[in-house]
C-alpha cells in the first residue's frame, strides 16, 4: 500500500494509523504494537486515546 503524498505541497501530510503503517511496511498490526512496547519500531504518537505515525518518521525509520 503506497503511503500518501501531500496535495503539490499543500500542507503536512496525514497522520497515518496502525492499520496504514502495517500494510504500507507489510507487516502485522501486532508486529507494530509490540515494536512499540520494545521501542524497536517507528516513532508513535499518542492522539487522545490512537496511535497514530508521521509517515517522515516512519520513512526515516526505514532508513536507518
Amino acid at each position: 500500500m503506497p503511503r500518501p503524498a501531500s496535495a503539490s505541497g499543500a500542507g503536512p501530510l496525514p497522520l497515518a494509523t496502525p492499520e496504514e503503517v502495517a500494510a504500507y511496511l507489510g507487516v502485522p498490526v501486532k508486529t507494530l504494537y509490540q515494536w512499540r512496547h520494545r521501542r524497536t519500531g517507528p516513532t508513535v504518537h499518542k492522539v487522545g486515546r490512537h496511535l497514530r505515525y508521521r509517515w517522515p518518521e516512519v520513512d526515516a525509520w526505514l532508513d536507518e
